[in-house]
């Protein structure tokens, strides 16, 4: 694997849980896939007025560890696949110990800026992407998220009205959200989610601080994504408009997922389909917060099942 990013944590990438917010996991991401463009012979992909460009369509992500302010970190990167017109790149952040903090692996199209369609690699660009074949970290690898599901062909807010999923989010795109081509960039997609969901959890979250609290605990009640797959669908530019709906994915004890979709509300179309596995977190001890089944049951209740990715 060759390295794509060296640098550090800054305090204003990180929020109120107290390590880096997802959004800037995915923005490192993409610049460390601007440095791989150049790797393989793509060095227009990422400039004003470049004829194509790299543009993620299906990616997960794992966090395995905390990333706080003033941390130094690296992230590398390799292929583990090759198609006609698509990689699927494998990237993984490093803490300065060498432990891992976070790992990729993004399906990225060949993007004609004009048309926004895939087409063919050229045979030297086909050639490098091939040198630099790897094999992801067996300690790295997905675990509440089976990538061999497919996503579904479509979602449509009529899906979502009719099975009664609520909004946590609304806005529009605003110009300093979007690239060199006018498109929302894909850190944008998981940030939105990220600012609305305390619209869902904030109920449920005080509930269980509650439980905790009765039972002689102190609790400062918050929570921690450890999961998630997101299936870029369409790519809007400024002014238009966002929708987020939610629902419920599978619970356990101590972890439980959702399903988000970030939706176009003029067309009734899915600009990203997401999925979310995370944990309840005692912010006092750091510590995973275990569900009673009476909140397990009380989650169920904060968002509708029937949504998918």
């Amino acid at each position: 694997m060759i390295e794509v990013y060296r640098g550090s944590i800054n305090t204003w990438e990180c929020d109120e849980m107290g390590h880096m917010n997802v959004r800037f996991y995915v923005a490192k991401s993409m610049e460390g896939l601007a440095e791989f463009a150049h790797a393989v012979g793509l060095e227009h992909a990422f400039r004003a007025g470049g004829p194509s460009t790299l543009r993620p369509r299906d990616q997960h992500i794992r966090f395995m560890r905390e990333a706080k302010a003033g941390e130094p970190f690296t992230m590398v990167a390799g292929v583990l696949e090759v198609s006609e017109s698509s990689v699927l790149l494998y990237q993984q952040i490093d803490h300065m110990s060498g432990e891992p903090c976070a790992s990729f692996r993004t399906w990225v199209d060949h993007v004609d800026v004009s048309t926004g369609f895939a087409f063919a690699w050229s045979p030297e660009t086909r050639a490098r992407l091939e040198a630099l074949k790897t094999e992801a970290p067996a300690a790295c690898a997905p675990r509440s998220i089976d990538l061999s599901i497919q996503p579904r062909a479509s979602a449509k807010l009529a899906d979502a009205d009719a099975i009664g999923a609520p909004v946590i989010g609304r806005g529009v795109v605003l110009p300093n959200q979007c690239d060199l081509n006018g498109r929302m960039m894909a850190e944008f997609f998981i940030g939105r989610v990220s600012d609305s969901i305390a619209h869902l959890l904030r109920p449920w979250r005080t509930q269980l601080a509650s439980q905790a609290e009765a039972r002689g605990e102190t609790v400062r009640m918050g929570g921690a994504v450890l999961e998630y797959r997101l299936v870029y669908r369409r790519w809007p530019r400024s002014g238009d408009r966002f929708v987020i709906r939610s629902g419920r994915g599978f619970q356990k004890e101590k972890t439980h997922s959702f399903v988000h979709w970030i939706m176009d509300p003029d067309t009734g179309e899915a600009w990203c389909t997401s999925e979310a596995v995370a944990v309840a977190l005692n912010l006092e001890t750091r510590k995973i917060m275990p569900a009673t089944p009476e909140m397990m049951r009380a989650l169920a209740d904060v968002a509708p099942d029937g949504l998918s990715l």
